[in-house]
């Protein structure tokens, strides 16, 4: 009996067996002192990117290094081998930081001095070098599994599988792991999403966003969403991560691949610059905060307000002009009333306003109002 649209079960075998067979793996049994050397002589390489994620606090990473003195057992951590014989570190950087800030030589940074070991107490208190000899030498002695991705694997099934690790301890944000794991595919869609992310008239629309989602990555993340909603969004559907993701990954795939999607980066980067300016100068820092019932704005930043204000006046981005104070405030005017307006609020208040329905609703009434008012020689309605 076969399965409609289904490989039969000798090709799904050679399928899998030849993705298998693009991944070239090595495993090694490496001490954490012949890591430490490789960093310092830059043959283990942390990415400034992913080293930035290092956040497990003083007593975790004390009861980390409690560990290996106890020599108890520890997860492997993964590293790709580049071009040059370089292992760039990708999934155990909570355990590798905290060992490298032991000895003292995580760049940035001082001793680690131990602090709530709860097995031997007796180890509070010290750093490395206070260590009796026996116990330092152990330490250096004590040895990681390491799993390396070879050089000459496909570098596509390498992101693929990176991107499904995330077992260091410390969960991070969707973006954060984006900006770790979309490396592997290509950097530029990556670095084009940071370096506009510190753009001066965005940073104004965001200065309501919390320091914590600062922290996580998420002004990067709304960067990419405008992007992903302003490119592609008929295949949005309703999950917001997954989607992004998936443009994201588009856009980093090589020409010629069936999934790239084509992305201009001259064009697209003037096209945010002059959206932002917009905003900045008719909204400023109110460009994405809802609206009171006494007409007073709330310090804020609505993700469905992002959404519909970033897409709803990109029809129009030519005509509107962000040095004419006179067409700016009119605008300033024109938007605080749509966030007022109850079919607006129906698309962008309460619970399961991320569907496809709702997001075209409230994009289509922001192009609709300033449409109209364009229409009628830049005037309020």
């Amino acid at each position: 009996m076969t399965n409609r649209g289904k490989s039969a079960p000798v090709e799904l075998i050679e399928k899998v067996d030849s993705k298998i067979e693009m991944v070239r793996t090595r495993s090694l049994d490496l001490s954490f002192n012949e890591l430490l050397d490789m960093y310092q002589s830059e043959e283990l390489e942390i990415a400034p990117e992913y080293q930035r994620l290092f956040r497990w606090s003083e007593e975790k990473q004390s009861q980390f290094i409690e560990s290996l003195i106890l020599e108890m057992p520890i997860p492997p951590i993964y590293v790709i081998e580049t071009e040059e014989g370089v292992y760039e570190l990708i999934d155990g950087l909570q355990r590798i930081s905290s060992y490298l800030h032991f000895r003292g030589a995580l760049k940035d940074s001082d001793f680690l001095r131990l602090i709530d070991c709860d097995i031997v107490t007796e180890l509070n208190g010290y750093t490395y070098d206070e260590l009796p000899k026996a116990l330092q030498i152990k330490l250096k002695r004590n040895f990681i599994r390491v799993e390396v991705i070879r050089k000459g694997s496909d570098q596509r099934l390498r992101y693929y599988m990176f991107k499904r690790l995330n077992t260091g301890g410390e969960l991070l944000s969707e973006q954060e792991l984006r900006n770790c794991t979309i490396r592997l595919l290509d950097e530029r869609f990556n670095d084009f999403i940071i370096e506009l992310s510190r753009n001066k008239d965005f940073k104004a629309c965001m200065t309501h966003l919390s320091a914590q989602n600062f922290n996580l990555k998420i002004d990067q993340e709304y960067v990419l969403k405008f992007f992903a909603f302003k490119n592609d969004r008929e295949h949005y559907q309703k999950n917001i991560a997954s989607f992004v993701t998936s443009y994201m990954e588009g856009v980093s795939y090589s020409p010629g691949e069936e999934e790239h999607i084509p992305f201009d980066y001259q064009k697209e980067k003037a096209i945010f610059n002059k959206t932002f300016a917009v905003l900045h100068s008719s909204l400023g820092e109110y460009a994405f905060a809802r609206v009171n019932n006494h007409g007073n704005w709330v310090s804020s930043v609505s993700p469905t307000h992002f959404d519909a204000i970033t897409l709803g006046i990109q029809p129009y981005i030519e005509e509107l002009n962000a040095e004419d104070p006179r067409q700016m405030g009119h605008l300033n005017q024109l938007l605080k009333q749509i966030k007022q307006n109850s079919d607006f609020l129906n698309a962008t208040l309460g619970g399961g306003k991320n569907t496809r329905s709702y997001l075209e609703q409230r994009i289509k009434l922001v192009e609709e109002r300033v449409g109209e008012w364009l229409r009628g020689s830049g005037k309020t309605s």
